[in-house]
């Protein structure tokens, strides 16, 4: 695949690729360029993030949006508001302020997008929390399975997102994260798992049939929107 830096839209339109994440949020063009960041954190709000957003573009052009929301999605939407971020996202109309036409999909999904080499593929994203999805023979399904009951009354992200690597270390983390992916790979069945996030790089080695992400492949996922050949969310 071409790199994210280096990938425009097919019919010549700009994308500007926002991942929005409980640490930072991040922007990069299809034109080419560096990735942008800023903080975020759990007060941040859709006003706040989009201010930042303006900021950071600043003598960017770009045409069209894509969105990577850490949270369920609906009609182009976000359905909640997410666990590590503030309030005010549910239903929120980004398109109406930033005047450009922007596409909604949740982070995990975005990256999933970015990361797809065909096939069935399970996307699982470790991170402030446990982000998922799925693409099956190019149709996209984005998944909340951070918060099914795992252990003691624990989640899945309970126990390898950022809170339980904190609380447990990482001997005992990597040991849920391999248990954890083991269970869903038997329930879900992928041809192979893409293991992103950025505490992915806290796994020295992966569990079976699995490739490590990028975080960069957000961005990929967020041009890949707006082509034709896309997966379909």
């Amino acid at each position: 695949m071409k790199s994210p830096a280096k990938t425009a839209s097919t019919d010549g339109r700009i994308v500007l690729s926002i991942d929005i994440g409980g640490s930072h949020v991040k922007i990069l063009t299809s034109a080419g360029g560096e990735e942008r960041r800023a903080d975020s954190g759990p007060g941040l709000t859709p006003r706040q993030m989009i201010d930042a957003v303006k900021q950071l573009a600043e003598g960017l052009p770009y045409d069209v949006i894509s969105m990577g929301y850490p949270g369920p999605v609906r009609d182009n939407k976000p359905l909640k508001d997410p666990f590590n971020l503030g309030k005010g996202w549910a239903g929120y109309d980004f398109a109406a302020q930033f005047g450009k036409p922007v596409k909604v999909v949740n982070d995990a999904m975005m990256q999933a997008i970015g990361s797809y080499e065909g096939g069935r593929m399970l996307f699982l994203g470790l991170g402030t929390g446990l982000g998922a999805a799925m693409v099956l023979v190019n149709v996209a399904q984005p998944m909340e399975l951070a918060h099914l009951p795992y252990r003691k009354g624990g989640s899945f992200e309970d126990y390898i997102g950022e809170r339980g690597l904190e609380k447990r270390g990482k001997k005992k983390w990597r040991k849920h994260v391999f248990d954890i992916v083991d269970r869903l790979r038997a329930a879900l069945q992928p041809d192979y798992v893409v293991i992103g996030g950025g505490n992915v790089d806290k796994l020295d080695v992966l569990p079976p049939d699995c490739r490590r992400g990028d975080n960069t492949r957000a961005f990929e996922g967020g041009f890949r929107l707006w082509r034709d050949n896309a997966p379909v969310v």
